[in-house]
């Protein structure tokens, strides 16, 4: 039996998953960098719940409405991107909203944000969107 082979792109750290550093590392993994994010703030940012914990719930607001309010309006009405209101989210589940974060959407300016944040974050902000408690 052979040894797994390491895999020979490099992994790139970025400590703080603060906006600054979700910037950076979502800037890296555009450009096909392996990233790996650490938050020694709040490593243990995602409950047992899967709920993430109050500090980052603060920092997952922050990220919405600054960096996600850079293409989609401040107050998530609608820019460059498409308004993140409940009304206009309500046809869509959650998991669907988790993925489209997650993966982004091919051909338009939504990054993927898989890596940057974990399934229960990206979930978390798509019910907390369509719940309209982000605004």
């Amino acid at each position: 039996m052979s040894e797994p082979r390491a895999s020979s792109t490099p992994i790139v750290g970025v400590v703080g998953a603060g906006v600054t550093g979700s910037r950076v590392a979502a800037h890296l993994a555009a450009s096909g960098t392996r990233v790996a994010v650490f938050d020694v703030l709040h490593g243990a940012a995602v409950a047992a719940t899967g709920a993430p914990s109050e500090p980052r719930q603060a920092e997952l607001r922050n990220l919405v409405i600054q960096d996600c309010g850079s293409c989609h309006g401040l107050t998530l009405k609608g820019g460059l991107g498409k308004p993140l209101l409940p009304e206009t989210l309500h046809a869509f589940g959650e998991d669907s909203i988790a993925t489209i974060i997650l993966d982004g959407v091919a051909g338009t300016p939504m990054p993927p944000w898989r890596g940057l944040l974990s399934e229960d974050e990206a979930r978390w902000i798509a019910r907390e969107l369509k719940s309209g408690t982000l605004r």
